[in-house]
């Protein structure tokens, strides 16, 4: 017999329904203060506040200050984060209600002060927030190593490990604006017609004859865009843009007392923010919507943004430098540490190594990279000393590093260009070796082959050419095509291309370590005096030298990255390594333009010769049948003579058209047997650089006829490209 389950009156019977918003009501949170959720990290918007998320595994007490100005040493309002309602795993979080756009705020960390375990919390310090998204300005950030502390050091830590020093140090702006991007779009240049230009952003405009009504910014370079596109280059590479504190570098320029600066960058504080300074309207947010103005109108004029990225150090420096963020967050997971655990692994030279390979430092870069490309819509990066991202905890370096790996793979990165400096200080140098073909890298051996060939020394004809073809013998191995290599004769770090033809040795006194930093492998020439001269016939020399250099960057298969200012021959008296200099002599000198149209011509002339001609930026190594090479008098090279310093090539572009390259790095005139043209082609000269102003190089389908001509004579150290048709 059936068990009854009571009367299909009580079956049937339903509960009333309550109308939602009376449910939502009934348990919804109502304070000013809740509970907050773990992601994502940083700060969002949400129901009328603003929910602060914070990642750290070690730290026992976290309290969040929001201040009113950014010089105030006392917040407004103070939350202590409860850990067992604010923290779910390693994530510390709160909601806060009626934050608004522009807020400043900061946190406290509390936690083991144990050095020897890796530990250095210190309630004292005011932090920033890694996930900061922009950094409020002060008059005077200026953490020496005096912010420092450690108990190997005790009359530091006396002074310094108690102070409270709130009211000196910036604070993190809360942003949420809805910028309007219009019909914004990435130009997305395939690699075979990109042209890198390398710039700072402040020194690109801040000389007083910019010729800008916002020097030194990024409304700045936005006023220089005709000038980019009369170049013709197709991206800029902009020099670290990530917030760092410019009145970090220690001592004085002994030659004017005046305090040195950190004017390159390399030392950041946080990886989401874009520098203050740099903007023309304010630091308070407006440097975040200034930059995205500054992406949308250089897209709108097809040039691209790839950011030059210091994911390898932080501005915090060794065991004795400040406290900002990341050592007061979880020193011990955010950098590799030495064995004592007191000290850093220092494979950046800068004294400490960011440890990037951990789960959660792995998580916080990709997290970054993501951030650039989808809320500023930059359209690459170049990763600094790229090799130490690629060493676990201990250094040892990694057959497949995860993170170089996820960056490669990463579904919302793969449309960008992503380049390494494939070295670090520590000993690696993985040119042509470095992760997966994705990766493009910065050619180190083609700037000091190139150099070295064209300064005359022995036994780089192999070399040279091979350089030419794109680097095979560098990167075919490992997979990669001539698209991974940029290819630059000079960069950021080192002589620019005026000074590499213009001193032997390096002058960089005015940096105050008595011209013991930077590289002595310059391999450059003076032409035949140190410095400036007015001897007519060493000038003239120097000018076909710097013709030189770029012919052979622009005809080069590979990516051609050229320095800002190379196009006038921008100098730095022979500084190589001028980081501290924010002055005129690493500013953009403007008048240099008009003193140097030639070379501002040539160059203009020689990037658009190379978009004339497809077949030099192809992303695919010349075969035997694309190119044949040969010597003076039409024979192969003799590849196997150290004092040999002639060498031709010719290029088949179609049936009927062809390039000749004629290279000479000898003291003496040398005549070069021409190759037989194809049926009704005849001889055109393109280029000459020993040839005076207005006849050393001719637009595209206006190169003058060689009659009659079976030799070309090419001048002492001189290059020249002929084109059959």
């Amino acid at each position: 017999m059936p068990i009854s389950c009571g009367s299909n009156d009580s079956v049937n019977k339903k509960t009333p329904e309550r109308p939602l918003h009376d449910y939502v009501a009934e348990f919804a949170e109502c304070t000013e203060v809740r509970r907050g959720v773990p992601l994502p990290l940083g700060t969002h918007e949400d129901r009328g506040g603003v929910n602060f998320a914070l990642f750290s595994r070690h730290a026992s007490r976290v309290r969040l200050e929001l201040f009113d100005l950014p010089g105030d040493a006392a917040p407004a309002k103070a939350i202590d984060l409860d850990p067992s309602r604010n923290r779910t795993g390693d994530v510390w979080h709160v909601w806060v209600e009626g934050v608004r756009p522009g807020q400043l705020y900061a946190y406290r960390l509390n936690g083991p002060y144990q050095p020897e375990e890796g530990h250095r919390f210190n309630f004292n310090k005011l932090l920033l927030d890694p996930f900061a998204t922009a950094i409020s300005q002060v008059p005077n950030w200026d953490f020496g190593p005096a912010r420092g502390y450690d108990p190997s050091a005790p009359e530091r830590d006396l002074v310094c490990s108690k102070v409270d020093d709130a009211g000196a140090m910036p604070k993190c702006v809360y942003t949420h604006e809805h910028f309007h991007w219009q019909d914004d779009l990435p130009p997305r240049h395939p690699w075979s017609k990109t042209v890198i230009y390398e710039i700072h952003i402040r020194g690109f405009t801040i000389h007083p004859d910019a010729g800008v009504a916002h020097p030194g910014t990024y409304r700045g370079l936005m006023e220089k865009i005709p000038y980019l596109l009369e170049l013709g280059v197709t991206a800029v590479e902009l020099m670290p843009v990530h917030e760092f504190n410019e009145h970090q570098a220690p001592g004085v320029n002994p030659q004017t007392g005046k305090p040195l600066e950190n004017y390159w960058g390399y030392d950041p504080v946080a990886f989401f923010a874009p520098k203050a300074s740099y903007c023309s309207a304010g630091g308070l947010g407006q440097q975040k919507l200034e930059f995205k103005e500054m992406v949308r109108t250089l897209h709108h004029a097809g040039i691209e943004v790839i950011l030059d990225v210091v994911f390898n150090h932080t501005a915090e420096g060794d065991e004795l430098g400040p406290t900002l963020c990341f050592r007061g967050i979880d020193n011990a997971i955010f950098y590799m540490l030495a064995p004592d655990r007191r000290h850093y692994r220092n494979y950046a030279g800068t004294g400490n190594t960011i440890n990037a390979n951990h789960p959660a430092v792995r998580d916080h870069i990709l997290g970054a990279l993501r951030y650039w490309v989808v809320e500023m819509h930059v359209d690459g990066f170049r990763f600094d000393l790229a090799s130490i991202l690629g060493r676990d905890e201990t250094g040892k370096l990694l057959a497949n590093a995860p993170l170089l790996e996820r960056i490669a793979e990463d579904p919302i990165l793969r449309d960008v260009k992503i380049i390494a400096e494939a070295w670090d200080v520590a000993g690696a140098y993985e040119v042509g070796s470095f992760s997966e073909r994705r990766w493009a890298e910065w050619n180190g051996r083609y700037r000091d082959d190139v150099r070295r060939f064209w300064r005359g020394d022995e036994g780089m004809l192999g070399l040279f050419a091979s350089r030419i073809c794109g680097s095979a013998d560098i990167y075919a191995t490992s997979g990669k095509g001539p698209e991974g290599s940029i290819n630059f004769v000079t960069c950021h770090d080192g002589f620019t291309l005026n000074d590499l033809v213009s001193y032997c040795d390096k002058h960089n006194e005015a940096n105050g370590e008595h011209n013991h930093d930077g590289t002595d492998a310059n391999f450059s020439d003076n032409c035949g005096a140190e410095g400036e001269t007015t001897d007519p016939g060493i000038e003239a020399l120097r000018k076909k030298q710097i013709k030189n250099f770029l012919l052979t960057l622009f005809i080069s298969r590979g990516v051609p990255m050229l320095l800002g200012g190379d196009e006038f021959r921008r100098t730095q008296g022979g500084n190589n390594n001028a980081w501290c200099q924010d002055n005129k002599m690493s500013w953009h000198d403007w008048n240099c333009l008009e003193q140097h149209g030639e070379i501002f011509r040539f160059t203009r002339g020689m990037i658009a010769l190379r978009r004339a001609h497809p077949v030099l930026g192809k992303e695919q190594f010349y075969t035997d049948t694309d190119i044949h090479w040969f010597g003076p008098q039409g024979g192969l090279p003799n590849w196997g003579d150290p004092k040999a310093k002639q060498l031709a090539c010719l290029i088949g572009e179609d049936d009927r058209r062809a390039l000749c390259l004629i290279f000479n790095a000898d003291a003496d005139a040398v005549d070069f047997d021409l190759p037989p043209t194809l049926a009704g082609a005849r001889w055109h000269l393109a280029v000459d650089t020993s040839r005076d102003a207005q006849q050393d190089l001719f637009a595209a389908g206006e190169e003058p006829l060689l009659e009659g001509s079976h030799t070309y004579r090419l001048s002492p150290r001189s290059s020249a490209m002929l084109l059959a048709r």
